[in-house]
């Protein structure tokens, strides 16, 4: 049996740059040159990186940025067209990719979901005209359902992504939000707590005074909110910030990250995880667009870096990532860390309701996913 592997391609351009976004990102006015040197080079980068994988069992393939929304089209077939050519196609294959719901973008759904794309991720982000200003997005709230109910129609399974914690936000209104977001036709949903970022335009506009961020208890208040709410609409919270309708419509993809898969990582930027030879290594490719396609041209792979992960730290983000997961880690992974049910830390996290008591897997409760840092830091110290 072949081990299933994931591929993520990097689309780094977007029509304007978000102040909340630390992501690899450029502006794509004037690139289009550059564009479609980069679609080519990313389809050589999986050629090459073919070579060190050996044959796999392809489960998932992710278009992320950026707004991969904006490729052409056929860019898309091409490149989903040479992962399946280099890898062995699940049945059941998860092929997902990011929009924004403008629009421009949500006339090329059609063409997408032609291209072999079955899942839309679709940055809805509010459903609120001041909120979507305030977040710098450029579609409005029409637009937002506009695109929302056209994914429905064009993708058998849509995810909607959104922000809370905002300026004057109250529980009431964000459980409304949920509501009326669901009734879109979205079987899955990402809310995500606004966090400032180092470097960010809201991390500038924070330290001037502009605005201030909901403090820790109505934040507290509004991921209880987001479970509540959610649950009695039957999402399942398989993820702190990941909610689906059914085991069916939870992100393959994201479970490769969360359960410790390897997966193939192409475009500037992106990340990978392989384990060649019996080691976890960690690639990680330049972030440039040009870099990048200079980088395959010149080497096969547009890796900037490629580390080996020793078991200690293959273990700590094996924690770091399998706790965001209801199913949480399995013991036998965690051997590096010396961690088990009779472990010392294990037991008072467990006293303190923050772990579950149970002999075979790591598992945070509901307690401790709202304080994931915390639990993971502690756990992964060694």
């Amino acid at each position: 049996m072949t081990v299933p592997l994931g591929v993520y391609v990097h689309w780094p351009y977007c029509a304007r740059i978000c102040p909340y976004c630390d992501f690899n990102v450029f502006k794509a006015k004037g690139r289009d040159a550059e564009a479609a040197a980069l679609a080519r080079a990313i389809v050589a980068d999986l050629e090459a990186q073919r070579a060190l994988t050996g044959p796999r069992e392809l489960v998932s393939v992710f278009f992320g940025g950026g707004t991969p929304s904006l490729m052409d089209p056929a860019w898309t077939a091409e490149i989903l067209e040479a992962a399946q050519r280099l890898w062995t196609p699940a049945a059941d294959l998860e092929v997902s990719l990011e929009a924004n719901p403008t629009d421009a973008e949500a006339g090329r759904f059609a063409a997408l979901a032609e291209a072999g794309v079955n899942r839309l991720s679709l940055g809805l982000q509010a459903l609120d005209d001041a909120a979507l200003r305030f977040l710098g997005r450029n579609h409005d709230a029409a637009e937002g359902r506009r695109a929302a109910e056209a994914a429905a129609r064009a993708f058998p399974r849509l995810s909607l992504d959104l922000i809370y914690a905002l300026p004057g936000q109250t529980a009431d209104a964000w459980s409304e939000e949920l509501r009326a977001a669901i009734a879109l036709g979205a079987e899955h949903l990402s809310p995500y707590q606004l966090t400032i970022e180092q470097g960010t335009a809201f991390d500038r506009a924070v330290r001037r005074g502009t605005f201030t961020p909901p403090d820790e208890d109505l934040a507290a208040d509004l991921y209880e909110t987001t479970q509540a709410t959610l649950e009695a609409q039957g999402f399942q919270a398989y993820e702190v910030s990941n909610h689906a309708r059914g085991e069916a419509a939870r992100s393959r993809h994201n479970l490769v990250y969360w359960k410790g898969w390897d997966y193939v990582g192409a475009g500037p930027g992106a990340h990978g995880r392989l384990t060649l030879g019996g080691v976890r290594e960690a690639t990680t490719a330049a972030d440039r667009p040009a870099d990048y396609i200079r980088r395959v041209a010149e080497r096969g792979t547009g890796f900037a870096d490629r580390e080996a992960l020793s078991p200690m730290a293959a273990a700590e983000e094996r924690v770091l990532l399998g706790l965001r997961i209801a199913e949480g880690v399995p013991f036998a992974e965690l051997a590096a860390l010396g961690l088990g049910p009779a472990h010392p830390r294990v037991r008072r996290l467990v006293e303190l309701g923050l772990v579950a008591d149970d002999p075979f897997r790591l598992r945070a409760t509901p307690a401790g996913r709202q304080v994931l840092d915390r639990l993971t830091a502690e756990l992964a110290a060694g």
